[in-house]
């Protein structure tokens, strides 16, 4: 039978951002491995903040499965972090999500190439003209000669391995970028963003380059941000009610629930969210809710295919950073969903 590199993926305990971490195991089997067929595993939770050295095994559950096309034979294995009794671990935020194969979500997910310390593309010591033609740019002066061929890389892997990967493109500042992931399950689209950021990030190792996920890297003297867009993971989310029966009546107390639930959302929408959710550069102010039909400004953007509809479809959150765990996004929005009563 051959032999196939079961790439074990999972996130640690560090806070307030998780870090991926994977490590390869080899298995036989007679053809590609289905999930049920994978065996879980364990690894040293006393160097990834999820134990302590006198009690360090923490498990690896095995949730979806992917293949690789970088290596022969290989396998992606998503894993949820368990305690030795079986149970979730605190650090499994996967486990925060309510089951709902109705609920759909869509992550647009920003990110800046960094190297030497500077967003690709930056001249040593200093800054690139300003934003304008950065933004689905074409040409060297915009784009440079490696951040395409690296995003190309990367979709054609996220591709080959089964992702729903959606689409690219540059973004509004220089060196940063955007890929889309959407999923049907509240929990597919999470999965599939934390498999994507593992393989971007894989892949720039061997270019010397790493991938800024923090909402607002390029900062100022005193850790001031300077006038460069921070980056987002937008999520865009709707439910089976929200799709087929919806209405302006029901869409109105929803987003009641939203302002209600303002600070819970914020709380879980990732780290240092006051330096990007400014009112500039398309967000709303931190401590503000507000929704628009087509409004980039607001915390929830309102398709106009939604209004058109009888206020029926998918809706935009525009909070959520680029940083963000989107397990826990996944998990509050429908959470607050869910508060909002149904006939």
């Amino acid at each position: 039978m051959p032999k196939y590199k079961l790439e074990y993926i999972w996130l640690d305990g560090y806070s307030p951002l998780a870090n991926l971490r994977s490590k390869t195991q080899i298995k036989e089997f007679a053809s590609f491995p289905k999930l049920e067929e994978l065996p879980q595993w364990n690894f040293d939770g006393s160097s990834t903040r999820q134990a302590e050295g006198k009690s360090a095994d923490c498990l690896l559950r095995p949730v979806a499965v992917y293949p690789d096309s970088t290596r022969r034979n290989g396998v992606l294995v998503m894993c949820e972090v368990l305690l030795p009794d079986g149970s979730p671990h605190p650090s499994n935020t996967r486990a925060t999500i309510p089951d709902d194969e109705g609920t759909w979500f869509g992550f647009e997910q920003e990110f800046f190439f960094y190297k030497d310390g500077a967003p690709l593309g930056f001249p040593p010591g200093g800054y690139p003209a300003p934003q304008g033609l950065y933004y689905t740019g074409v040409g060297y002066q915009s784009i440079g000669a490696l951040a395409r061929e690296l995003v190309e890389q990367h979709m054609d892997i996220c591709l080959d391995a089964g992702l729903n990967y959606e689409g690219t493109n540059a973004e509004v500042a220089k060196g940063q970028w955007e890929f889309q992931i959407f999923g049907k399950g509240s929990k597919k689209a999470a999965d599939e963003i934390w498999v994507a950021r593992y393989l971007l990030s894989r892949l720039t190792e061997r270019y010397g380059i790493d991938i800024a996920w923090e909402c607002k890297p390029i900062r100022g003297p005193f850790n001031e941000p300077l006038d460069w867009n921070g980056s987002g993971m937008h999520a865009n989310f709707s439910t089976a009610y929200m799709r087929e029966v919806g209405g302006k009546a029901y869409f109105e107390q929803l987003m009641g629930a939203f302002s209600k639930y303002m600070d819970e959302h914020i709380a879980v929408y990732g780290p240092d969210n006051h330096m990007r959710l400014t009112g500039l550069h398309e967000t709303q102010s931190i401590d503000k809710f507000t929704y628009g039909v087509a409004d980039r400004g607001s915390s929830i953007r309102i398709p106009h295919a939604f209004v058109n509809n009888g206020y029926r479809g998918y809706l935009e959150d525009r909070r959520p950073n680029s940083a963000a765990d989107p397990y826990l996004v996944a998990g509050r929005i429908l959470k607050t969903v869910q508060s909002v009563p149904t006939p």
